[in-house]
């Protein structure tokens, strides 16, 4: 009896063998890069581009600054402003006081009134305006008549105002203590010298004329010239 068993064909063998081959491995996976530290996207070049003024901001303090307006460049610029602005006014405040405006001392000559306008003794109505006492004496100790001189109010020694005590009948320097008589004499303290006399005379409508412009000494026996005394009518 014949075999009737076929044969397998050879279609059938390909076939088999392709569902038996084995599925390949998989491939390994790509190793991770290491970012950190790296800008890796747009808004992360973003991000570090907007953080750099902060962080140049923070640099300008000093790590222990936490003053919230200033900071310590900041205040020290302010202070040495401030110093160098007071600096500036005392040395204006010292020229101006090396250089005094010579507009604010009182005029030189003025007319002081009519004779008859006067008592015997010390008249003080010119002190403060004109720096000058007018004293009206029945007998000068130079000129030997009765008259009138101006004496200015300086003392010889350092440049103080002198103050006339009545009760005295004297000049009293308040400052180191000098005294002058009321001729301008001096007899006590450290004045070195008498007082000086202006010039005086009478102005063309009869009142007394002084002129400060021109003083006289009495050591210098200035005190005799017929300006430094004027005697009365």
């Amino acid at each position: 009896m014949a075999d009737e068993t076929k044969p397998e064909t050879p279609a059938a063998a390909p076939a088999a063998a392709h569902a038996a081959k084995p599925a390949a491995p998989p491939k390994p996976a790509a190793p991770i890069p290491d970012l950190s530290g790296k800008t890796t996207t747009a808004a992360s070049a973003g991000g570090a581009a907007a953080a750099k003024p902060a962080a140049a901001a923070a640099s300008t303090r000093e790590a222990d600054d936490t003053s919230p307006l200033f900071t310590r460049r900041a205040w020290m610029g302010l202070a040495w402003g401030a110093f160098s602005a007071a600096s500036a006014a005392a040395l204006a405040a010292t020229g101006r006081f090396m250089f005094p405006n010579v507009l604010n001392e009182p005029p030189q000559q003025f007319k002081a009134g009519f004779p008859n306008e006067y008592g015997t003794g010390v008249d003080e109505r010119w002190k403060e305006k004109f720096a000058i006492w007018l004293v009206r004496t029945p007998d000068d100790i130079v000129a030997h008549a009765g008259g009138f001189y101006a004496i200015i109010t300086v003392c010889t020694h350092l440049g103080c105002t002198p103050n006339y005590l009545s009760a005295e009948n004297k000049f009293k320097c308040p400052c180191h203590g000098s005294g002058f008589r009321t001729t301008g004499i001096n007899f006590e303290g450290p004045a070195p010298r008498p007082r000086e006399r202006a010039r005086i005379v009478f102005a063309d409508d009869g009142q007394i004329l002084v002129d400060k412009s021109r003083k006289f000494q009495y050591e210098l026996g200035q005190w005799a010239d017929p300006e430094a005394f004027l005697k009365s009518i």
